[in-house]
């Protein structure tokens, strides 16, 4: 990555151009090439453009590139430590461009000096030279213009100079119907225009100014994202080849033959929401679906934070900033949570013109895995709240937690230095697709699980039983409360051929009792354990219901764990009892 020499700089936005400042040739400016990137999942990017550029008569370059950089991260520098940059302008410039000549006006203005055969009218053909078409230049539209400092353009007029046998003809332009060239022509005019142009002032240390200067400038702007996506290859015998490759979208600006820096982790822009002055406050280019950081379709719904790279804090309010281009609705943005470090994969040598997409490979590596068995029982609203929603969607869940399944999974260990990333992860073996899951994040000697199916063979069958009913077991602001205890038990049933091992994960809405022998009871902190990797963590349905404000005061939340070993036939069953308050 490129240090930036620079301890401080003074940045100049122009709000208008100099007045009488001559128009700069723009074969002469030059975008300068983008050198090295490096992305975040998000759809930020770090970027650092850097080459030799044209100088001007005064000793400066004029880049005819202007940014949407993230406020304060706008940062240009010299790569020649003879010469320092001085001052960096962001404004309007005149320019001058070479267009084609698409009308007889144009044509005849790209030619004076040409010989020709003019036609006006019906009236009879006649040799002439091109002297020049009237037009006012720009310093004289300026001196009469009412209100100094506007925006100021040649202004042309209607009348062409011709030379002739006769003398100098002044001949009206639209009177003219025909031309026919004698000689060589042109077909390129110069036209000048306005442009958004960044001009940076260089000290050349009293020495005169050489004709091009290595310069570049880093920025931070959203318009370049990658995503990841992993192929899981088992081997049958404990080993799996984990393959990770990257969809890298570029809305940004070219890329040729650029260093791209792919990151796994969680930024930080606090000033994400607010494009820094330098942008002129031009307008912000749509990005597509693709860089959408709502997600709100997904957000709450998957588990490991798949959603949201949460880049910042919130735009602080009064703070003027100008609200970056949202874009439309994405869904999933595979990014990660709070528990990232930064990680890097480094690609040389990419080329991607802006609008195009391109997928790289990124990593290989061998893992160990084994294959597990899980089942998780989540907890369920009371009976007396269910009553009170009486719709498809509460059915549905009774329905659900009614008849749990056993998951058939394999377990990856990150033997490497690098990270997992959350990511779709599709799983094989032996050539063939077994099932597409989520990866998540898994740092180095940690383990992650990914489904392949539900275990058929594995039956499961659940009871829950009121066996008490106690009335005012309990007082809270002047009201009695009843205790309601149930009495629940899991039994598993091997029909498979083969034997297997059952992780037991079963969460109750309110408090433990008692659990049978190899049973691992505890009560866990709803807030605190909410992760989003443990089942007790608040579900989606959560908020559909109406939760009394006493709720909280009596009841928790209890979680029972067991591993349930089965011979093929075999079955295993434990026992516990929990109870919740009511009123």
């Amino acid at each position: 990555m490129t240090r930036l020499p620079l301890a401080a700089l003074v940045l100049f936005a122009a709000i208008g151009p100099t007045r009488a400042e001559p128009a700069a040739a723009l074969g002469a400016l030059a975008k300068i090439p983008v050198k090295e990137v490096t992305v975040f999942k998000d759809g930020h990017a770090y970027v650092v453009h850097q080459g030799t550029m044209p100088v001007d008569a005064a000793g400066n370059v004029l880049l005819d590139l202007l940014p949407n950089p993230v406020l304060g991260t706008f940062w240009p520098y010299s790569a020649n430590p003879a010469v320092a940059p001085q001052s960096v302008t962001a404004g309007r410039r005149r320019v001058t461009v070479e267009q084609t000549a698409l009308t007889l006006r144009e044509l005849i203005e790209a030619n004076p000096g040409a010989e020709v055969v003019v036609t006006e009218g019906s009236k009879p053909p006649y040799p002439a030279t091109i002297v020049k078409a009237l037009s006012r230049p720009t310093e004289e539209v300026e001196k009469s213009a009412p209100v100094p400092g506007g925006e100021s353009l040649p202004q042309k007029g209607n009348v062409l100079l011709l030379k002739t046998i006769e003398g100098t003809k002044a001949v009206s332009i639209d009177a003219i119907t025909d031309v026919k060239f004698v000689g060589k022509y042109e077909t390129k005019l110069s036209q000048e225009e306005y442009r958004n142009l960044l001009t940076m002032k260089l000290d050349w240390a009293g020495q005169p100014a050489a004709k091009s200067a290595e310069v570049g400038m880093a920025y931070v702007q959203k318009g370049i994202r990658w995503i990841p996506n992993y192929r899981v290859e088992l081997d049958g015998k404990g080993k799996a080849t984990v393959k990770m490759q990257a969809t890298l979208i570029n809305e940004l600006t070219d890329l040729k033959d650029a260093t791209v820096n792919l990151v796994i982790g969680v930024p930080s822009f606090y000033f994400k929401d607010s494009a820094d002055p330098i942008a002129l406050n031009q307008a912000l280019t749509q990005l597509s679906s693709y860089f959408e950081a709502d997600g709100t379709r997904t957000q709450f719904a998957l588990s490991n934070s798949m959603m949201t790279q949460n880049i910042g804090a919130p735009q602080m309010a009064g703070s003027g900033g100008r609200a970056a281009n949202p874009g439309p609705n994405l869904g999933p943005d595979l990014g990660g949570n709070q528990s990232e470090d930064l990680f890097v994969f480094t690609l040389t040598n990419v080329t991607l013109a802006k609008g195009q997409r391109m997928v790289l490979a990124v990593s290989q590596q061998s893992v160990d895995y084994k294959d597990v068995y899980t089942l998780d029982v989540p907890y369920a609203p009371p009976l007396e709240l269910r009553r009170q929603v009486n719709d498809a969607h509460t059915a549905e869940l009774v329905k659900m937690m009614a008849v749990p399944k056993v998951q058939h999974k394999v377990r990856l260990t990150n033997g490497n230095a690098q990270p997992f990333t959350t990511a779709p992860a599709l799983i094989l073996k032996d050539g063939k697709v077994l099932s597409q899951a989520m990866m998540t994040y898994t740092s180095k000697q940690n383990t992650v699980d990914l489904t392949l199916t539900t275990a058929i063979d594995v039956r499961v069958k659940k009871k829950d039983k009121e066996t008490k009913r106690t009335p005012n077991a309990q007082t809270y602001d002047g009201h009695a409360y009843w205790r309601i205890d149930i009495g629940s038990s899991l039994e598993l049933t091997n029909n498979g051929p083969k034997a297997v091992e059952v992780e037991v994960t079963r969460s109750v809405l309110g408090n433990l009792d008692k659990a049978a022998d190899g049973v691992k009871a505890e009560m866990v902190n709803l807030l605190e354990d909410d992760d989003d990797t443990s089942i007790s963590a608040r579900p989606g349905w959560w908020g559909s219901y109406s939760w009394p404000v006493w709720w909280g005061h009596f009841n928790g939340v209890g979680r029972i764990t067991w591993t349930a070993k089965l011979e093929p036939g075999q079955s295993n069953e434990k026992a516990y009892s929990w109870y919740y308050y009511w009123r």
